[in-house]
């Protein structure tokens, strides 16, 4: 499973924008690949460490953990960037299965 946060805080309307650019899309996938991501929500306001780290660049978009963007996102780049993160994962479960 691909893991794609975002990190925000309420009443963000750049963090509102990138939640309806991640939306749109993970919409955009085949449904076999779009079930391998997950959508993960968080709020600087409910983890301090989020806060400490991410409060000056909200929203930051993370791909699996890894800083993906901060402030504004492309859909092109997320588009590139989930293709191949949901590629990689299907060919480890492939190699698995072998």
């Amino acid at each position: 499973m691909t893991t794609l946060t975002l990190i925000g805080k309420p009443d963000c309307h750049l963090c509102d924008v990138a939640s309806e650019v991640i939306d749109a899309v993970v919409a955009e996938f085949p449904d076999a690949a779009a079930e391998r991501i997950a959508i993960v929500e968080r709020s600087i306001h409910d983890d301090p460490t989020l806060h400490e780290l991410w409060w000056e660049k909200i929203p930051v978009v993370l791909i699996d953990g890894e800083l993906h963007a901060h402030w504004r996102v492309s859909p092109d780049r997320l588009r590139a960037a989930l293709e191949s993160a949901v590629q990689r994962e299907a060919l480890a479960d492939q190699k698995e299965s072998e």
